[in-house]
């Protein structure tokens, strides 16, 4: 057995349980019955097995569980996995139980996964990767930062309202919400909305609008999308008349929090740009390493994607990550390291890299993920949080302010993290 998990390495989480993770097995099973709701424990089970011990990188191969007593939203357990005596080169065993905080067993049995080729940190490090993550260490980087001015466009919906509300009782930002004040009235339905100023506005274009007056007067610091047509804003806020435009091309970056993956990543352009050219992606790729700076990254790893891993005329996007990659030999790019063409599997996983070959700072250890294009960027990135359980958060740069923009069907906390950065940037 590898030295990496030697016998009696052992982890422990305690956790409280959410709604959303009692979700799924209430509707496999067509009941939230408490009895049955223990099923869920293995998915918790198994989420520390892939994200801590072993860890990212590993396979499961084999789980052996029983279940007993009852779970239920908002229960504390605690989640550990001990490795055994060793088995089969390559493979790591562990004894794995779930139980009450005060010692109840939920789940007991054992599990088998191949072992990563590396350990990945400390067994201190976060549970999975629940929103919370994502969003305490954003939060925690705000600390001590007053709140920046925002105009919010259009918060006419429950989410977009308890977005900004959050942002604002977290002190990220001080909000001006601008709309149809009968609208945002009723969307506050349980909601405090004393001491936050309404701009009224008639309809979303007029929102729009008025939200980038108020910073073009002065009266706001960065923008926040609401319940409007991502359009809607990003042609008020790129009109000329409107002041907010720079040298530098417009680009937005969804930061993901992936369960799989050890660090958060930054995908870009999956919202503005259709079909960037060789000088747009050197503009998205400086935006994307502003924002890299302001998360604490100081010198970030950017894989720059393609369907290959080589250059070939067949496929622009193959010449023009090694043309971007020049570019950063030369200086043209600063503040990174570039690789690509880099396939998704290579950018983002070691064993793929090494599997083939590819020698690299970049190769399965990216922070940043250069898409091609709109569609493959977009794809990606809501196959991560829909099918992969990540989380979100997503920003537009280049302007002469942040603007925090996320899809309609986001949730407060995703516009809670989304505002977090948006805050990290003003600074």
């Amino acid at each position: 057995m590898s030295s990496l998990f030697p016998p009696g390495t052992r982890d422990s989480v305690t956790h409280r349980v959410l709604a959303s993770e009692l979700a799924p097995v209430a509707a496999l099973i067509g009941s939230d019955d408490p009895a049955l709701a223990v099923r869920a424990a293995g998915t918790l089970m198994t989420r520390l097995l892939l994200t801590r011990l072993p860890g990212p990188g590993c396979r499961l191969l084999r789980e052996d569980f029983s279940f007993s007593g009852h779970l239920a939203e908002g229960d504390e357990v605690v989640i550990s996995a001990e490795v055994e005596a060793p088995t089969n080169p390559g493979v790591v065993r562990l004894r794995c139980a779930v139980r009450h905080a005060g010692g109840e067993p939920i789940l007991t049995g054992i599990a088998e996964l191949t072992e990563p080729l590396e350990r990945h940190g400390d067994l201190t490090g976060p549970f999975g990767t629940q929103p919370r993550r994502l969003l305490a260490a954003m939060l925690a980087r705000c600390v001590g930062r007053p709140p920046v001015p925002t105009a919010v466009a259009h918060p006419c919906d429950g989410e977009s309202l308890r977005g900004a509300l959050l942002a604002a009782r977290h002190g990220l930002i001080a909000p001006i919400l601008v709309g149809p004040e009968a609208r945002i009235r009723a969307a506050a339905e349980g909601l405090d909305l004393s001491g936050i100023e309404i701009v009224p506005t008639p309809h979303s274009h007029a929102s729009a609008e008025e939200a980038v007056r108020l910073v073009s007067q002065g009266r706001a610091a960065a923008l926040m999308k609401g319940s409007l047509h991502t359009d809607e804003l990003m042609g008020a806020a790129l009109a000329r008349e409107a002041g907010l435009r720079t040298e530098r091309r417009v680009s937005h970056c969804f930061v993901m929090d992936a369960p799989l993956y050890p660090r958060p990543l930054i995908i870009t352009d999956a919202a503005i740009n259709i079909a960037p050219d060789l000088d747009a992606k050197a503009d998205i790729i400086r935006n994307a390493i502003g924002l890299a700076a302001a998360m604490g990254v100081e010198l970030p790893r950017i894989a720059l994607l393609s369907a290959v891993e080589t250059v070939t005329a067949k496929m622009v996007s193959t010449l023009d990550a090694a043309a971007l990659c020049k570019m950063a030999d030369r200086g043209q790019i600063a503040g990174g390291v570039l690789d690509g063409p880099l396939a998704f599997d290579n950018a983002v996983s070691l064993e793929a890299a090494r599997t083939k070959g590819i020698v690299s700072a970049v190769a399965g250890r990216a922070d940043v993920l250069v898409c091609p294009d709109i569609e493959s960027g977009n794809m990606l990135a809501k196959q991560l949080a829909l099918l992969g359980g990540a989380a979100s958060a997503g920003i537009v740069l280049g302007l002469r302010v942040p603007m925090a923009l996320t899809s309609r069907s986001d949730d407060a906390n995703s516009r809670l993290a989304s505002a977090a950065l948006l805050r990290l940037v003003a600074a």
